[in-house]
């Protein structure tokens, strides 16, 4: 049974996120402040939400507030300890594979060690995203593919700051 007034309580903790995401990557410190305190403060509603509920599954809240939970672990970059918890909870309950996989990449980068997906950018050169360092390059795409990714060329693309 979908508990709706928690999956509506994700939906807006990441509707607060989206809303602030955009001002957070310019030069606004205000605005990246802004963006800080809602990040942690979702982050830790969400370990209350597992502590209480254990990891919000599809079944629990519904497939899109499942994937929000996710969102919020995913931006939770100053809260590695969730980050690692929901890793292990989303791995144990054979949750979506790409999300584990983007999430296992983050951990990865937010510890300072190499992803393995490709999935976590370090900045943009020359209009291109260019990726954090990645173990075995050459074979990036596969595993990608094997977690339900496009190849990293496709997905750049799709991702690549508008060219003026």
């Amino acid at each position: 049974m979908v508990d709706d007034a928690l999956a509506q309580e994700l939906i807006d903790m990441t509707d607060e996120d989206r809303r602030l995401q955009a001002g957070a990557l310019g030069d606004d410190f205000a605005a990246q402040l802004a963006y800080r305190r809602v990040t942690v403060r979702n982050g830790d509603r969400l370990a209350e939400i597992i502590d209480e509920y254990g990891w919000p599954t599809p079944e629990l809240v519904g497939p899109e507030a499942a994937r929000r939970a996710w969102l919020v672990a995913q931006h939770a970059d100053r809260q590695l300890h969730l980050q690692r918890r929901v890793l292990s909870l989303m791995t144990e309950a054979a949750q979506d594979r790409t999300q584990v996989a983007m999430l296992h990449d983050r951990v990865l980068v937010n510890e300072g060690r190499a992803q393995i997906y490709g999935t976590q950018i370090a900045g943009v050169v020359d209009g291109a995203p260019v990726p954090w360092p990645c173990v075995d390059p050459e074979r990036m795409d596969q595993r990608r593919a094997e977690v339900g990714l496009d190849p990293y060329a496709i997905h750049v693309a799709e991702h690549a700051p508008a060219r003026r």
